[in-house]
């Protein structure tokens, strides 16, 4: 009995993840530029790559570079040379971008999820399912920097800006950058 509920809750999570998708087909930007949209918002400045998006999306990245480019003519993504490797870009969201975001069809399910009232086990849950098919599929778990095991909390504390480490990276991280996402991210 277990299995079929367990099947159940997954054709209730694709048959959202469809409506999810029909909404994003309505307007101007489809599903990929939505979801790259969406990454670049919540990345943080090491993980805004084309690289590190086509893995986070599980895309290829030709298709991601489409996307990209797409995203380009709209006004909605620019390209930074990398301060970091002079032979890669950064991506950036522009103004048009953060304010397209405003209307994102996601922010109609969130409100769904609300008005059910059962967000916090809804969040643990699927973070618990996306963890274990994270594990199974060998991909990245892009988490949130202050839950990767290479965070060092007020490693910098004389800091006000920057209070924390990578300590992978070996930089300095402020509390924004410790609540965003990262590519290099561990448990």
């Amino acid at each position: 009995m277990k299995e079929q509920t367990s099947l159940k809750a997954a054709n209730l999570i694709e048959r959202i993840g469809r409506l999810i998708h029909a909404e994003e087909q309505k307007g101007a930007l489809n599903p990929a530029q939505w979801g790259a949209m969406r990454y670049l918002e919540r990345a943080n400045r090491f993980s805004r790559t084309p690289a590190a998006l086509a893995d986070y999306l599980c895309s290829t990245r030709g298709t991601v570079s489409q996307t990209l480019i797409a995203l380009e003519r709209k006004g909605y993504v620019a390209r930074r040379p990398s301060t970091r490797d002079r032979r890669s870009v950064t991506l950036e969201l522009t103004e048009a971008g953060h304010a397209r975001l405003a209307q994102d069809p996601l922010h109609t399910f969130a409100t769904h999820i609300e008005a059910v009232g059962a967000e916090d086990e809804l969040e643990r849950a699927l973070s618990a399912v996306l963890g274990e098919a994270i594990v199974k599929n060998g991909s990245k778990s892009f988490g949130a920097c202050a839950t990767c095991r290479f965070f060092r909390r007020n490693a910098n504390a004389g800091d006000r800006q920057a209070p924390h480490r990578c300590g992978l990276l070996d930089v300095a991280l402020s509390g924004e950058d410790a609540r965003r996402i990262c590519v290099e991210h561990e448990v």
